[in-house]
Parts: structure tokens; C-alpha cells; sequence
């Protein structure tokens, strides 16, 4: 897979790009990751990407211009022109494990990162396929958004977690939570690993790990709870 990124803020992506399984998935070639910077697009010698919004307000505003050349030649230089360009920002449909899961399908993304008070209209008119949103707060960017896509999309990637299986159980993944997670010791502080798990009996500890999702979900996520036993 490629992912292409499109910043005015590129060192907010650098840190977390070279940790974990990120850091791994790039190194054995499962996901290629290009950071392109709005600003080396700019053609004033300030190379402004922001500007005062037409009819006043507060907040800056993202210009078209630059948006407009970086998108255009590195959709000629990396053949990115049937990719969908995904834009980052508050007024999205909220990004959740199916849309990651979508995502991990594509052989490329483009994410767009939303900043300041908005982005020139013309730019989601003309060049945005799609808007994605992680959630329903504001941040300063859409770059923290970016690398939270990133992340949850790269760890679906065949090869990118060791135990495949481990992000296929996720919470999320089958629409309830995940259920409880025990490790050694056996006996920490007075409190037990449940006998359950130290059975053996594969089919009466599946049984115990779907009722405590069942549980969880119901307790922390009444909403998902819901969906999952009315979609039937």
C-alpha cells in the first residue's frame, strides 16, 4: 500500500511515522508512506498556505493554490489519479473499524489534513473524493487524524502484526468490544486470573470470552450493544 499525506504541518507526523508497527511495516516494504508538504508549493516568498476568510470571521482559512499544484503533481508523479482524496476534517462522517477496514482494501490513500479554521471551499469542490472525521471534537489539524488512520489502517495490512489474528479479534471488529485480557501472574495483588482461562477447554473458554464482550459492550456501549443484537 501507499499512503500519501498531505500537510502544512509535516513534523507533527514524523515521530509517530518511525515508532512500532509502523516503524516495521515500512521497513519490510507492507506500506510505503510520503509526506508532502503544502508549503513547498507555495509561490510567495513567505510561502503563506493560509489567508483572512472572505466575509470576515475569525480563524484563517487554507488557500486553494497550493492545494491545488501539490495534489496535481503528485497525482501525475505517483499515478494517483483514480485514488480517492480523502480530506481530514470535523464536518466528516466519523471514521470507525469498518471504514479502516475499507481503507486497508485500497491499494493507495490520499489524506488531505484540514487546518487552521477551515480549507478553501473550491479545494472540496474540485479535489475532494470523501471528508473523514475521528470524532465529534475539534483539534488544531487534521495531521493527529491522519496518523490515527494510519495507524488503525497499516496494523490490517497482511504482515504488519506477527498474529494476524490478534487485530482480527480487535474490539470493534466483530461489533462488540473486546473481552478481557489476562496475563502472568496467576495471582497479582489478591486478584485471579479467572480458572475459565487456565483450562484448557478451548470451546467453554470462547463461550466465557464471548459472554464478557457481550457484558462490556453493554455496559460501556450501550449503542453498539444495540446495533448488535437488533442485526439480526
Amino acid at each position: 500500500m501507499e499512503i500519501h499525506v498531505i500537510t502544512g504541518l509535516p513534523k507533527l507526523l514524523n515521530g509517530p511515522l518511525n515508532e512500532s508497527i509502523i516503524e516495521r511495516a515500512q521497513k519490510s516494504n507492507i506500506v510505503k508512506i510520503y509526506i508532502h508538504n503544502i508549503r513547498d508549493y507555495a509561490t510567495d516568498k513567505h510561502k503563506q498556505i493560509d489567508d483572512y476568510p472572505y466575509g470576515g470571521g475569525p480563524g484563517m482559512i487554507l488557500k486553494p493554490e497550493p492545494i491545488f499544484r501539490c495534489l496535481e503533481h503528485i497525482q501525475d508523479k505517483y499515478n494517483l489519479k483514480d485514488t480517492p482524496v480523502t480530506l481530514l476534517t470535523a464536518t466528516g462522517k466519523v471514521f470507525d473499524q469498518k471504514t479502516a477496514v475499507e481503507f486497508s482494501l485500497r491499494p493507495k490513500l490520499v489524506l488531505l489534513c484540514g487546518h487552521y479554521k477551515g480549507i478553501d471551499q473550491r479545494v472540496i469542490d474540485s479535489l475532494v473524493t470523501e471528508q473523514i472525521s475521528i470524532g465529534d471534537y475539534i483539534l488544531t489539524g487534521g495531521e493527529l487524524p491522519a496518523m490515527c488512520i494510519i495507524d488503525a489502517v497499516v496494523r490490517l495490512l497482511p504482515g504488519a502484526i506477527g498474529d494476524f489474528d490478534s487485530a482480527d479479534t480487535d474490539s470493534f471488529q466483530t461489533g462488540l468490544l473486546d473481552h478481557p485480557h489476562y496475563t502472568r501472574p496467576v495471582e497479582f495483588r489478591g486478584m485471579k486470573v479467572p480458572e475459565i482461562l487456565m483450562s484448557g477447554h478451548h470451546e467453554k473458554i470462547k463461550k466465557w470470552q464471548k459472554t464478557m464482550a457481550f457484558e462490556i459492550t453493554k455496559k460501556q456501549r450501550l449503542d453498539l450493544y444495540n446495533k448488535y443484537v437488533n442485526s439480526d
